[in-house]
Order: C-alpha cells, then sequence, then structure tokens
C-alpha cells in the first residue's frame, strides 16, 4: 500500500526517480526507498483478530540538502494522516512519529517514520 501511495502521488513522482521496497543497490539521485520495521498485532479481549500497527521507514535521498528536504516534504504530504484500501487491505490511518537527517553514500537522507494502522 506505501508503494502504491508514493509512487501514484504526483508530489512524490515530480521529485523522485523511483521508489523502491526495502533497499536498493544502485540508483540514481534522487530517490526513495521504504521498510516495515515494525509488526505489532493488538488482540480483543475475546481472542478474535484485532488490529496491526505497522511502523514503516521511509528514505528519501538526494544529491543536495534542498532537494532531499523538498522531497521528504512531498513523501510526508503523500502519506501523513492518509487512509487507503488496496486489494482487501485497509490502511484505517497514517501518521509521521518521527524524522531524521544523515549523509550516506554521496547523498543527503532524511528517514521519515510512519505508524499505520491495519
Amino acid at each position: 500500500m506505501v508503494y502504491d501511495i508514493l509512487s501514484k502521488d504526483e508530489g512524490v513522482r515530480d521529485l523522485a526517480r523511483k521508489v523502491f521496497p526495502l533497499c536498493v543497490d544502485k540508483a540514481e539521485l534522487p530517490y526513495v526507498a521504504y521498510r516495515c520495521a515494525d509488526l505489532a498485532t493488538d488482540p480483543r479481549k475475546a481472542g478474535g483478530p484485532g488490529a496491526d500497527t505497522v511502523v514503516v521507514e521511509v528514505g528519501c535521498y538526494a544529491a543536495d540538502y534542498a532537494g532531499v528536504v523538498a522531497l521528504a516534504e512531498a513523501v510526508r504530504n503523500a502519506l501523513d494522516y492518509k487512509r487507503g484500501a488496496l486489494s482487501g487491505l485497509v490502511m484505517r490511518s497514517s501518521t509521521m512519529v518521527k524524522a531524521s537527517e544523515a549523509w550516506a553514500d554521496d547523498a543527503y537522507l532524511k528517514l521519515l517514520t510512519f505508524e499505520l494502522k491495519i
């Protein structure tokens, strides 16, 4: 669902060459890579299926700082406070819970962490 949202978002598409799940060995800047960092299930008292909380990390990579800031803002606009459904999977909410930045492999990096309720 994250890939579907990010790859179809006009703001992200305008700024990123590609969106990758997990990681990529070789890519042209700028790009986005994301991964599921955690999955927690909240079972109901009656023992039935409950809701899942998924933590997704989205890495935004660019050659310059202004570019990575713009890309991170586009990713946040695409995912923050969003809902959606895809192939029977329903995302009840998506909220950015933290962000950090770094320099890695000759690229500026903004790492955005989202908490999704499924």
